[in-house]
């Protein structure tokens, strides 16, 4: 099948052994009760096979609400997805699940979500900065209004958090964004980490720009996630988000879904340049 046959939000490609592996989130009825996550895999970004079933969440008994953006990770030697659940309490977070091969099957891996308790979240990704794991993640703004980006350090079995969250950045921050009234939502979501050629660290992350999906950046000036940072312009601010950057044979790619309206999402390939300092779109 071809990507355009693909009904996907939130892209996620991983690239193993000469394949890749995309996973998403199943876009019926917004990701919510879908039941689980699916794997389709490719030898050329072009022809994909059909939908391969990675994770039951219902058999699992994560099928309470949203199942979002699942992203597959190998970290020492095994595979990683992080995926967004609804808990019991009825909040939204980010559990870890595992397996040995790409294909799954995932089962749950961390206890709970990983993510702070009393916080509504979503879209967790891993980060690795001297070897040490962190979780990057948006607070929701169904719970705060304007919506915040955050990092938490995860212990090295990736079983759980460690320590308390630290909020890098509001949703109205950037000085490109329209400033509205105070009931006014302001949206993160789906942030992605990037190392440069140059050792430079970017982050990727989505919101709304004038009421269209818009994928983001972020650059660290001290290489680190602890340091300071500042808001490069959009890549894209014409209703396509939720997107991560891989390497393939033949170069840099930015996936993301557009557009982004219910049963008409599909995932898009990008070439991306990489500048040292910045990324340019090809």
């Amino acid at each position: 099948m071809k990507k355009s046959d693909i009904n996907i939000r939130d892209p996620f490609v991983l690239s193993e052994n000469g394949k890749y592996y995309l996973y998403g989130t199943r876009a019926e009825n917004f990701g919510r009760h879908t039941g689980g996550f699916d794997v389709y895999v490719s030898d050329d970004l072009e022809n994909w096979s059909g939908a391969h079933e990675c994770f039951n969440s219902r058999e699992n008994g994560l099928d309470k609400e949203v199942n979002w953006a699942p992203e597959v990770h190998k970290y020492k030697g095994k595979y990683y997805m992080f995926a967004t659940f609804t808990r019991e309490c009825g909040l939204r977070g980010t559990f870890v699940l595992s397996a040995s091969s790409p294909l799954g099957p995932f089962t749950p891996h961390s206890d709970g979500a990983v993510t702070p308790k009393e916080w509504e979240c979503l879209d967790g990704t891993l980060y690795i900065e001297n070897g040490e794991p962190y979780l990057v993640f948006p607070h929701e703004h169904t719970q705060i209004i304007d919506g915040a980006m955050c990092y938490i350090k995860l212990s090295g079995d990736l079983k759980h958090s460690v320590g308390e969250p630290v909020t890098l950045f509001r949703a109205s921050d950037p000085v490109w964004v329209k400033k509205r009234d105070a009931l006014t939502h302001y949206i993160t979501d789906g942030p992605f980490m990037f190392r440069t050629k140059d050792g430079v660290l970017l982050m990727i992350w989505s919101t709304f720009i004038e009421g269209k999906y818009a994928e983001c950046v972020v650059r660290f000036n001290g290489g680190s996630i602890k340091g300071d940072f500042e808001h490069l312009e959009p890549l894209i601010d014409n209703d396509g988000g939720h997107g991560m950057i891989f390497k393939a044979e033949n170069g840099l790619y930015l996936t993301f879904h557009t557009p982004n309206k219910t049963n008409f999402e599909r995932p898009e390939f990008i070439r991306l340049k990489d500048c040292g300092a910045h990324l340019e779109k090809i």
